[in-house]
């Protein structure tokens, strides 16, 4: 019977080194994927950072939306307004206007240079192109029809642009 007590303590060892052999496996493998979650959460978090981050950042861009289109159609009825009667008129829609600008400003919204500059699509609409005249460089705009704005380094509404084409011959 020694021999049998030896073959059986031999294949309980062997038994034994197999089952703890899997189970280090599996403690390997759960730690794997521990670290996996752990990454995910990680990022998870400075997604969602980056999200909270950028909605306060660019929240006031439906108000500036609906500002801009009325401080464009104050600045046209100053630019309507003839005579000594439309003195008082332009003076106050004057400073409304400037009120407005620094109220948008103050938030971030920024008017886009246009004129006498290379035009940019990215920040641009060009209605039309004409012939350059003498002394201007093509692709360079000419006109603003109407003006473009800016939320930080987002464009609001871009600038309607006239663009000078190749030059006159």
């Amino acid at each position: 019977m020694d021999e049998e007590e030896q073959v059986d303590a031999g294949d309980i060892e062997v038994i034994e080194n197999d089952r703890l052999e899997e189970l280090e496996h599996k403690i390997s493998d759960l730690e794997k994927e521990l670290q996996y979650r752990t990454a995910d959460m990680a990022n998870l978090r400075q997604k969602s950072a980056k999200e909270r981050s950028e909605a306060i950042r660019y929240g006031s861009s439906s108000l500036a939306r609906k500002i801009l289109p009325l401080l464009s159609g104050m600045e046209k009825a100053i630019n309507q307004t003839d005579g000594p009667d439309g003195d008082g008129f332009i003076e106050g829609t004057k400073m409304t206007i400037r009120g407005l600008r620094t109220a948008l400003e103050s938030e971030g919204v920024t008017h886009i240079e246009a004129i006498g500059n290379k035009f940019d699509p990215t920040k641009m609409e060009a209605i039309a192109m004409l012939p350059a005249p003498v002394g201007v460089e093509p692709g360079s705009v000419m006109e603003v029809i109407e003006e473009g704005y800016m939320l930080h380094e987002r464009v609001l509404i871009a600038s309607k642009v006239i663009v000078a084409d190749m030059a006159e011959e």
